[in-house]
């Protein structure tokens, strides 16, 4: 079999958050949590999963289990002072044994249909660029920021680790120059 193929058949399943059930959120968890590692500076922490809720989970299955996740939460981006509706990714993994058959490009890709179908724009976090930007993510490289409570601050250390993908409602010209800031939240922001 080529590499980057699927070897059987792969189910990608949607589901909201509320319609998860108590075994696919421990399949989904475990998976997310083996995916990550045990490194302190890696590892899925529970921040990171109650970032993934609240949106619309794609999962993928292959002979009855969980091999593969990714979710699309609703999020507002500033970008160069105007708010858009952005569907943000989070907690994308595929089990470690089965990386590298298109699993991860088959979420990834429902995941983009999906926001390209309801947002203005797509965004997620991630050091891993050459993965995303195959699909048509690009880089944002202007400064970005966060709306706390009280102020706007740089985020200096997420510089270089956005990418977003332009949907047909992406106010155009898209400036990926500019300042970019999401909404405060309580673990990693962006």
């Amino acid at each position: 079999m080529p590499p980057g193929k699927v070897d059987g058949t792969l189910l990608i399943r949607q589901a909201q958050t509320g319609e998860l059930n108590a075994l696919d959120i421990a399949a989904v968890r475990a998976l997310l949590d083996e995916a990550f590692g045990d490194d302190a500076e890696e590892a899925f922490a529970e921040q990171d999963w109650e970032h993934a809720l609240g949106g619309l989970h794609f999962v993928a299955e292959m002979e009855g289990r969980i091999v593969g996740h990714a979710s699309v939460v609703p999020r507002t981006l500033w970008v160069g002072g105007r708010p858009l509706r952005t569907g943000y990714v989070e907690a994308v993994a595929t089990e470690p044994r089965a990386q590298g058959r298109g699993i991860g490009t088959a979420l990834m890709r429902a995941a983009g249909a999906h926001i390209e179908g309801g947002y203005e724009l797509g965004a997620l976090g991630t050091g891993g660029h050459q993965f995303y930007e195959r699909l048509g993510w690009r880089a944002w490289q202007g400064p970005s920021f966060v709306r706390a409570p009280d102020e706007v601050r740089r985020t200096p250390d997420e510089d270089g680790y956005i990418l977003v993908l332009e949907t047909p409602t992406t106010p155009q010209p898209l400036d990926l120059g500019s300042p970019i800031a999401c909404d405060w939240r309580t673990g990693d922001v962006w």
